[in-house]
């Protein structure tokens, strides 16, 4: 397996779509920089804590979408191109294959982000602006929750589509999905059906980009203000601190459960 991950990783460094998303995220940081958004201040962040603020909503809005548009072909596009036989038909387990194929896109996609963001961190502590390490901390381990959620999601997807095509449309369809149900369907639908506030927002919160949303707010604005009403029940249901646990572990548990099952159907079924 670590063979395989080592292979992936080896042919990812070649490819120019992997130096692209890195750029991307290393010119943002640099950007907000030259652009002087570490001297500006919203609701008592300043400095660097300002800068991982709005690191940390960009993120959330592209490295969603990346995750699952890149890594859905991950078996499917194998499968099509006949790849995929030509492993298996060397001393490499089912189970071996398919975890390769998981932890190489983890780190593939995580370490770029969690670089521009360290990046961000030296750079000030070169600077004498004082660094939030508690804030780099927390944000870390959430992008380390965002990238597993997703990658899990995707693999399974990837496991169970018969086409590449099929996979990206599917994947699509569910971004799609989980941006409306971030507020648009969810108003729409306690307006219509006057529907109990509590479940709506309890159904809301299912949601792993709601999460996430809520979860980046939450040292922004600890009285979580933006949010209206809904931050009310939220804070009574669960102190700030389990909730900060909560937006961690729960992606967590859905990438990873995600990828179990893919994992089993990829071992039971002859998909090659």
């Amino acid at each position: 397996m670590i063979s395989l991950a080592t292979l992936e990783l080896r042919q990812s460094l070649r490819s120019p779509a992997f130096w692209g998303y890195s750029l991307l995220f290393g010119s943002f940081v640099a950007m907000m920089f030259a652009f002087g958004i570490t001297e500006s201040q919203i609701i008592g962040f300043v400095g660097l804590s300002r800068l991982m603020v709005t690191f940390m909503q960009v993120t959330m809005v592209i490295l969603p979408i990346y995750i699952l548009i890149s890594t859905v072909r991950a078996v499917v596009g194998d499968r099509e191109s006949n790849v995929m036989e030509y492993i298996l038909s060397l001393p490499i387990s089912f189970s071996g294959y398919y975890w390769a194929k998981f932890w190489s896109r983890f780190i593939e996609i995580f370490i770029p982000v969690f670089i521009a963001l360290l990046g961000a961190a030296i750079w000030g502590a070169i600077t004498s602006i004082d660094v939030p390490w508690g804030l780099f901390a927390y944000y870390s381990l959430l992008l380390i929750a965002m990238v597993v959620c997703f990658v899990g999601i995707a693999m399974y997807i990837s496991t169970r589509a018969k086409t590449q095509n099929m996979a990206v449309s599917t994947v699509f369809i569910l971004w799609l999905v989980l941006v409306a149900f971030l507020d648009l369907i969810l108003m729409g639908l306690m307006l219509k059906t006057r529907m109990d506030p509590h479940a709506i927002i309890f159904v809301g919160m299912i949601n792993p980009l709601q999460v996430f949303r809520t979860a980046t707010l939450a040292l922004f604005d600890p009285k979580l203000t933006v949010m209206g009403p809904a931050s009310y029940y939220i804070l009574d249901t669960m102190s700030r601190l389990w909730f900060i646990v909560f937006a961690i572990a729960y992606p967590i548990l859905i990438g990873i459960g995600s990828a179990f099952l893919g994992s089993r159907y990829f071992k039971r079924n002859d998909i090659i």
